[in-house]
């Protein structure tokens, strides 16, 4: 090998190692510590939830998915349920938020969020991946907090180039779904997202998972 194809290939080599150290880590759903995802969760997980009873689960269930937290709030408002009994239910289960769409009020909806969270969780907009989520939230609780906070929220992922692992963590995705969403690769706008996966699930399955992916 001569000396100008070797510099050729070193070059090359240090190019393709330097873009993969650079390429952002997306993530999906923050780790999860037993939370109960409304849209997915069974009759009886959600009976586990302080303050729901059967009436108020067989009434979410006919009702969802539910598409923002504040839908999911509203609802369970008209359930009657207090302000104290919605956080004490919060505690136990919850609509991810995308962290980079949702809004100053859903934010405090997080029990122990509040104003000043809320403003840092908006702050650093817009978010990449969640290890971005921990180093910057770490700047201000322990990691305890982080790690509390971090099963409330997800980063949408890139719906063209996310990994396996990514995709997988979209609650209730399955393996055939996971099949679809690779085979229509690349995607060329949303819509066509929507008219793959129409194929395979209703309207209201694919708005609950287009929530979950960007383009």
């Amino acid at each position: 090998m001569n000396q100008t194809l070797r510099r050729s290939l070193t070059a090359l080599a240090l190019t393709i190692l330097l873009t993969a150290v650079a390429a952002p880590a997306f993530a999906q759903l923050g780790r999860q510590q037993g939370l109960v995802e409304p849209n997915t969760a069974t009759e009886q997980q959600l009976l586990t939830v302080p303050n729901l009873n059967a009436t108020i689960v067989k009434a979410l269930i006919e009702r969802r998915p539910f598409l923002t937290m504040k839908e999911l709030d509203t609802f369970l408002t008209s359930q009657s349920l207090t302000r104290a009994q919605l956080t004490q239910a919060y505690a136990k289960m919850f609509l991810h938020i995308n962290l980079n769409t949702a809004t100053a009020e859903e934010i405090q909806m997080i029990p122990g969020a509040g104003t000043r969270m809320a403003h840092e969780f908006e702050e650093y907009r817009p978010w990449r991946s969640l290890d971005q989520f921990r180093r910057e939230i770490g700047k201000y609780v322990n990691a305890a907090e982080v790690a509390r906070l971090e099963q409330y929220v997800f980063v949408p992922i890139p719906l063209n180039t996310a990994s396996d692992a990514d995709i997988s963590s979209i609650p209730g995705l399955g393996v055939r779904m996971l099949r679809e969403f690779k085979e229509y690769r690349p995607y060329a706008n949303i819509e066509q997202f929507r008219r793959e996966m129409g194929k395979y699930v209703n309207a209201k399955e694919v708005a609950r998972l287009e929530r979950y992916v960007t383009l």
